[in-house]
């Protein structure tokens, strides 16, 4: 039988290992230039920024994939690989809470804005939902070794 901890590192590795996809996945459209942020969800006036040669839309996406990158390390130090930022738990609670909100978010719309949710919306809140549920099950069940 698997320990709760064992469970939880097990958690925090899947968790940790999407957020890095996810920020490769950034660069990728800083590489892959217009059409990908319009494939990805970035709006049109992000497109056209970039089509234009503005720097913005790098500098956003970029800030988004270092972000990313940090969550992910924080869920790979969860795990018990590498060195363990300070507030471990702290910053897991908080990662934990931002995917969980960014995908709950989505209820909300659909309520209240219905004609502002599209494709876009409805899969980037499931996807980042499951995150948000890796990160918060992993944490919790690591809690012990996470201190």
């Amino acid at each position: 039988m698997e320990s709760s901890v064992a469970l939880g590192q097990k958690l925090l590795l899947i968790g940790g290992t999407l957020s890095l996809i996810a920020s490769f996945l950034h660069i990728g459209v800083i590489v892959g230039g217009p059409d990908w942020y319009r494939f990805f969800g970035a709006g049109e006036d992000m497109a056209r920024m970039a089509e234009k040669g503005l720097v913005y839309p790098a500098i956003i996406t970029l800030g988004i994939a270092l972000l990313l990158a940090v969550w992910a390390y924080f869920a790979f130090a969860g795990a018990g690989l590498g060195w363990k930022p300070p507030l471990m738990r702290t910053g897991l609670i908080v990662i934990s809470g931002i995917y969980l909100l960014r995908g709950l978010a989505l209820f909300p719309l659909l309520v209240f804005v219905p004609d502002k949710v599209n494709g876009f919306a409805v899969w980037s809140s499931m996807i980042v939902l499951v995150y948000g549920l890796f990160y918060a099950v992993g944490t919790w069940k690591a809690w012990s070794s996470l201190s």
